[in-house]
């Protein structure tokens, strides 16, 4: 389980082998064997005997900004793996590897957002019609992209600009669903500009703590990217690798509106945008784990959502070492 501390002014401790919360609301343990992450997402008190303990317990702590964007990690020093993995990923990007793995990444979500508009498009009646011309001329895109061959360095512009076209139209189709009162104009992010987007960006923002740790686990340099190219302190493998998991927060997000869940005193207004408060942490924090805790068919066995990720970085990681390995 994620441990999240999303109440200002918490303390968190260690006692014996549990980790205690404790802020103006309530006191309460968890057992340390309980926990895989820990997140915290506002103004808290962290002891150094809590960070050594969860350091000890391969325990990772990610701290989040306002807009959900991770802004810093404690983790253990150690490499996840052997450092082959890394070397493999260096020469991947160079070769026919990283050109496959980084068009591949793309069609699978773009697939993904395609099979998320065939389920709008069966409880949205009034917008099938809507729906089916947004799904045909992603289906377009995609068959274009799979149909392409080539090299990471001449093609990667072409992959970017695929998956750019299909979540232009994904986006619009998205909002089109939406209630008169929450459709949104594309994405915005840092800030947003409206609800949808503040709850997105953030939900985004914990599946990438997710995908990095699960990286570092496997072996894979977070900051070797094949799709997303090198920068300065840019993880770019971990923006790589989230795409394939973006849509379980897309559909985590629109439940929330389709169950009226949503209300305007979720967020607050700063300059240029929509803050999520409080509250609204705890909404999109209660959805997103709700979504991630659903079981889904994966190479022929039922896994929760969020196990695939470090499932998925191990088998990458596995296809770099042996490349006629990858499907």
């Amino acid at each position: 389980m994620q441990l999240v501390i999303n109440t200002r002014g918490s303390y968190l401790k260690k006692n014996a082998q549990c980790f205690l919360v404790k802020n103006d609301e309530k006191v309460f343990e968890v057992a340390a064997d309980k926990v895989d992450s820990i997140l915290i997402t506002t103004s808290a008190t962290i002891t150094t005997d809590a960070i050594e303990f969860a350091v000890s317990k391969n325990i990772d702590i990610i701290f989040l900004n306002q807009f959900g964007d991770p802004f810093g990690r404690v983790w253990h020093s150690k490499l996840g793996s052997t450092t082959r993995i890394r070397r493999k990923q260096l020469e991947g990007e160079k070769n026919s590897v990283g050109f496959r793995f980084a068009r591949n990444w793309i069609s699978k979500k773009i697939e993904n957002q395609i099979e998320f508009l065939k389920v709008l498009k069966k409880n949205r009646p009034d917008s099938r019609d809507s729906l089916d011309s947004s799904i045909q001329k992603i289906l377009d895109i995609h068959q274009s992209l799979s149909e392409m061959t080539g090299s990471l360095d001449l093609k990667r512009g072409s992959i970017m600009g695929y998956e750019a076209m299909a979540s232009q139209i994904y986006f619009s189709a998205l909002s089109e669903s939406m209630p008169e009162q929450w459709k949104f104009k594309g994405r915005s992010r840092d800030p947003a500009h409206d609800a949808f987007n503040c709850l997105l960006n953030y939900g985004y923002g914990i599946l990438y703590s997710q995908v990095e740790r699960a990286c570092i686990i496997a072996g894979l340099d977070p900051y070797i990217g094949f799709l997303h190219t090198d920068n300065y302190n840019k993880k770019s493998f971990v923006f790589d690798l989230i795409e394939l998991f973006r849509t379980h927060v897309d559909r985590a997000v629109v439940g929330l509106f389709s169950r009226k869940q949503v209300s305007p005193e979720l967020f607050d207004e700063i300059p240029g945008g929509l803050y999520l408060n409080h509250d609204g942490k705890k909404v999109l924090i209660g959805a997103f784990n709700e979504m991630f805790d659903r079981e889904v068919l994966y190479h022929g066995r039922n896994v929760k959502i969020r196990n695939t990720i470090p499932m998925e970085c191990h088998r990458i990681a596995n296809q770099l070492i042996k490349p006629e390995s990858a499907e």
